[in-house]
């Protein structure tokens, strides 16, 4: 069994495949799928499955094309409602991929669709758990994103509450042992203090993450939902087009259409401009906003300009 997790620092997002017997499941994966594909070239293995945690809102996931060019079967909590071919699987339902296990563990309270997946390796062993945004190293998933988003929409007040009964009834009564394998990590804004470390263990989050520590149903909701980050313009953008799967990345860069340098832009057309601060004050076009690749480029550029725009 190979575990491997692929982490984009400028979305601070962790996905992951896991090779068992010539066999790969993904789970979480990012828009681009060479990474993925390279993997499973150097093991000479196939990609035959991607597990998603729920429909994300700060990534757009490569789930589709994976189904599309691979015939990989997408496996995913029937409450997302997704547009795609898929399979839905709920609590306790498991999932083989070579010699190993996967068994669905039903973790709502970022999303009230979410689903963690817990690796049993060859042994039948429980080895890890892949925790998408529901728990992080250090935190636990922000419930205030579903609101005016997604297939099953809820109040961030009943999210909270859902939250505090997966880490207290799921989560908590895991073997300490096991890794924690989250969907993200600190610089993420789907919660508001994770750890720089991408991985973790149950038992270290039992006894340094601060949502173990509370006791009170009310006590926990009031902390979680203090002091939440902003929430970026895309992000219900995301969750919906996710939702739906997105087409290909080579095609879709295929589409973006390029302007001959002499000819004018159109009113009322937006101007990104990426150059460094002090170039950009000694000219530019008016009205172009300065957005730097300071490696937070897709954040901000989501948080500044709407989806529409």
């Amino acid at each position: 069994m190979n575990v491997k997790q692929f982490y984009d620092k400028g979305l601070a997002h962790g996905s992951y495949a896991i090779e068992s017997s010539g066999e790969i499941a993904l789970i979480d994966p990012g828009r681009d799928p060479q990474p993925y594909i390279d993997f499973a070239k150097d093991l000479n293995a196939r990609i035959v499955a991607v597990l998603e945690t729920h429909p994300h809102a700060d990534f757009a996931s490569s789930h589709l094309e994976f189904y599309e060019k691979y015939g990989a079967t997408i496996y995913v909590n029937p409450q997302v409602g997704v547009a795609y071919p898929h399979k839905a699987v709920e609590d306790g339902d498991e999932i083989s991929i070579g010699q190993v296990v996967f068994k669905t563990l039903f973790t709502p309270g970022h999303s009230p669709d979410h689903n963690s997946y817990l690796l049993l390796d060859e042994n039948g062993t429980a080895h890890s758990v892949f925790t998408g945004d529901s728990l992080f190293v250090g935190d636990v998933g922000r419930p205030d994103l579903r609101e005016g988003a997604g297939n099953l929409q809820m109040q961030r007040e009943g999210l909270a509450k859902m939250m505090f009964e997966t880490v207290n009834n799921v989560f908590k009564e895991l073997p300490d042992h096991i890794t924690v394998y989250p969907a993200h990590g600190a610089g993420s804004l789907c919660g508001k203090n994770m750890s720089t470390d991408t991985y973790s263990t149950i038992g270290r989050e039992k006894s340094e993450n601060w949502a173990f520590q509370v006791a009170r149903e009310a006590d926990f909701v009031k902390a979680l939902l203090e002091d939440q980050p902003f929430i970026p313009k895309y992000f219900p953008y995301d969750v919906d087009i996710n939702r739906n799967g997105v087409p290909g990345l080579q095609e879709s860069i295929r589409k973006v259409p390029y302007l001959d340098n002499n000819r004018q832009l159109d009113p009322p057309a937006l101007i990104i401009d990426t150059r460094p601060q002090q170039q950009f004050k000694a000219g530019h076009v008016p009205g172009a906003i300065n957005l730097q690749d300071g490696g937070k480029f897709e954040t901000w550029l989501g948080s500044i300009v709407g989806p529409t725009e």
